[in-house]
């Protein structure tokens, strides 16, 4: 074999054993565990419904078993726990993580044409429509 071969084949088995400890690491302490305080546990889990994991992606962080999502658990429960508001976390996460993130997106300088576009289209509708109707009723 040439030293060639031999180094990348020495790079891939570093970059395999990089990725199979990725997974191998334990899931954060609060990923699966319930918080004491009902209260506290119900904004949490709340909140959570809210929040898109960004690995899976079609589901809530909630619902996903994506260590990503386990790791985001962990942050919403021990914030919730430590007394911060559920807002104040869903915009700490939306800063962190982008609009993304969260299945309610607010109106923002980047989000803005979620909002416009659907009503432009309704307004273009109405007035195709009433044209239509115009020329029908002549």
């Amino acid at each position: 074999m040439t030293r060639a071969v031999i180094i990348a084949i020495a790079c891939l088995l570093g970059l395999a054993s990089i990725a199979s400890a990725q997974q191998s690491l334990p899931p954060a302490p609060l990923a699966y565990e319930q918080l004491q305080d009902p209260a506290q546990e119900a904004a949490a889990q709340d909140l959570m419904q809210t929040l898109r994991c960004l690995k899976c992606q079609s589901q809530s962080i909630a619902d996903s078993d994506a260590p990503m999502a386990g790791d985001m658990r962990h942050q919403v429960r021990s914030r919730i726990a430590a007394g911060e508001e559920p807002e104040a976390i869903r915009a700490w996460l939306v800063e962190r993580y982008g609009d993304y993130v969260s299945y309610a997106p607010t109106v923002s300088e980047t989000t803005w044409p979620l909002f416009a576009i659907p009503l432009m289209l309704l307004v273009i509708a109405l007035f195709v429509l009433r044209g239509r109707f115009r020329r029908e009723a002549k």
